[in-house]
């Protein structure tokens, strides 16, 4: 079992920055692959970016390509999405996720969701 808290989402204009922070608890962290998906009002959740247990293999959706980067740091059990160059479109609530694929299944363990919300 793990259990995903995520943080650090707020308001920002648009061209900002937020970063999302996950932690996770359980000492089988280190061996999930682990993603980011959001879900916008009226719009199904939507994979954003993946990255393996490793650490070493990323991959993103093509929206935020460029912009968003996920890393993770295993010492804090904490995976994190550096979102830059925000636009109005990538307002959502942003969900980590727990033992999918990096390239977009998702795994049964979800956090609660952190809202993002970037003005124009």
């Amino acid at each position: 079992q793990v259990q995903l808290v995520e943080s650090g989402g707020g308001l920002v204009q648009a061209g900002g920055s937020l970063r999302l922070s996950c932690a996770a608890s359980g000492r089988t962290f280190s061996t999930y692959t682990m993603t980011w998906f959001r879900q916008a009002p009226g719009k199904e959740r939507e994979f954003v970016a993946g990255i393996s247990w490793t650490g070493s293999n990323t991959y993103y959706a093509d929206s935020v390509k460029g912009r968003f980067t996920i890393s993770r740091e295993y010492a804090k059990s904490t995976v994190l999405l550096q979102m830059n160059s925000l636009k109005p479109e990538d307002t959502a609530v942003y969900y980590c996720n727990a033992g999918g694929t990096r390239t977009g299944t998702h795994g049964p363990f979800w956090g609660q969701g952190t809202q993002v919300t970037v003005s124009s």
